[in-house]
């Protein structure tokens, strides 16, 4: 394929003390995303609200889900937010993860990463419709099965699917929306609970009765995907000073959003343990505020599974146009509608979630989970390989610590993977090794294609010269 041959290129010039303004892009006349839209996509690539976190109760009791949340952003949001700003400012693309990978460790690996993340993002995308229509069921029980629910799942996917196709900056203030009216009533809630709390329900824990595998898989659900922002940088307005500000603040969102409407539920409520399940807050907030508060809560659940939808479509989607860009994808997948939005990026996206839907919410997550696992070792090596081979890149944000602080900031993570991995079902792990050698196979597949001239694959105009950027590097530190 037309990829750049050098496996280790820097992106931005480095070393030099000026660098030359560039020609003005073709993509220069679509809107980008400013600051608060930013914020609100983070918050629903990663989280969405508390929908979900029912579960950590669940499987591990009060005190072990509100430490979860608590220590597990320290051990795997932050390093990843961080390494995404760093990465992301570095790169400031479409492409995102993938170009960062392609750069450090060649177009092989590249590629594999933008395989297993867009189809662990696909594969994320199927649960929201299904979880959509779960909330809405014990209001609309025609919901719950046979041909309403197929033809409700391809209605919702479909209206959803159009709005990515009218513009990122119209999805981006959508999401704003949609993330006050969600947040809002456990807000309210959190309010009504605090003459009902009763902090020692906070302390209860039995190390007897954990099921780790569901407890890791829902924290690590719930907290995972900030890089997925990265295939959006070519679309944010100054993404170097705009995506760490955003990362930063959208942090701080996600983990309020987990952490006080589960101090609310468990303090305010006498635990049953067996009844943290997937929409168990709705219960909640009717045993706190009454029926009004439960149904705004259903609303903003319906709400959210929207809001998660439409940000990782189009993450994903967008992800498929960087890497058309960059030459790893046929030409046509760079092509754009006329609001700027990847049109067939969006129809290979909405395919993908139509044709999983049908799976449980378990294997969806547990599936996607492996998938994303295998993607961010790629990262992480990624990562620490550029700061040791090109130490003097120019990283508008840089993180500030040194090669040996970010290999030790990538360790806690990478254990936690290791863990994941390890507790994974055998069924999921047979799934999810099958996709990779699928990856394996579409690379050579794709080269032979662009030898034989089947299809057209080219490099944009708009994008930097990495080859010529890598030579402008190797003779500043030979002057």
């Amino acid at each position: 394929m037309s990829q750049y041959e050098n496996n280790e290129v820097p992106y931005s010039s480095v070393g030099a003390d000026e660098v030359p303004s560039s020609p003005p892009k073709a993509t220069d006349k679509i809107r980008k995303v400013s600051m608060l839209p930013l914020v609100f996509l983070i918050f629903y690539e990663v989280s969405g609200g508390p929908f979900g976190v029912e579960d950590s109760v669940n499987a591990a009791g009060p005190l072990l889900a509100l430490l979860g949340f608590v220590i597990f952003p320290f051990i795997w949001s932050i390093p990843e937010a961080l390494i995404t700003a760093e990465m992301g400012t570095m790169y400031p693309e479409n492409g995102g993860y993938v170009v960062w990978v392609s750069s450090a460790l060649g177009p092989f690996w590249g590629f594999q990463q933008g395989w297993m993340k867009w189809l662990s993002g696909v594969i994320d995308n199927a649960l929201y419709p299904v979880l959509f229509l779960d909330y809405l069921k014990s209001g609309v029980p025609a919901l719950g099965s046979g041909l309403p629910r197929v033809a409700s799942i391809l209605v919702l996917t479909i209206l959803l699917t159009y709005l990515n196709y009218r513009g990122l900056t119209i999805v981006g203030w959508v999401a704003v929306l949609m993330g006050v009216f969600s947040i809002l009533p456990f807000a309210v809630m959190g309010l009504i609970s605090i003459p009902q709390l009763e902090p020692s329900r906070w302390l209860v824990m039995d190390l007897g009765n954990v099921n780790w595998n569901l407890y890791l898989n829902t924290l690590f659900w719930n907290l995972n995907y900030w890089d997925s922002i990265s295939t959006l940088a070519g679309e944010v307005e100054n993404p170097n000073h705009t995506l760490p500000k955003a990362l930063f603040y959208g942090v701080i969102l996600v983990a309020c959003s987990y952490i006080f409407p589960l101090l609310a539920g468990i303090g305010a409520i006498p635990l049953e343990r067996e009844k943290w399940t997937d929409g168990y807050f709705s219960d909640v907030a009717k045993a706190l505020g009454g029926a009004w508060l439960r149904w705004w809560v259903q609303a903003a659940a319906a709400t959210s599974n929207m809001g998660m939808f439409i940000a990782e479509m189009s993450s994903d989607s967008f992800q498929l146009l960087g890497m058309a860009e960059r030459g790893m994808l046929p030409e046509f997948f760079a092509k754009r509608s006329r609001y700027g939005t990847p049109l067939l990026g969006i129809l290979f996206s909405a395919s993908g979630v139509v044709l999983l839907s049908w799976l449980s919410f378990q294997e969806i997550v547990a599936a996607e989970n492996l998938l994303y696992c295998v993607g961010m070792i790629l990262e992480f090596i990624a990562f620490v390989r550029m700061r040791m081979k090109h130490p003097a890149a120019s990283r508008p944000y840089k993180i500030p610590i040194g090669t040996t602080g970010s290999i030790l900031m990538c360790i806690p993570p990478t254990i936690l993977i290791c863990a994941v991995v390890a507790l994974s079902s055998l069924k999921v792990a047979a799934v999810s090794i099958v996709m990779m050698i699928i990856g394996f196979l579409i690379h050579p597949l794709l080269n032979h294609m662009d030898r034989k001239r089947w299809v057209k694959f080219s490099i944009s105009s708009d994008l930097p010269d990495l080859q010529q950027q890598t030579r402008e590097y190797e003779e500043t530190l030979i002057r």
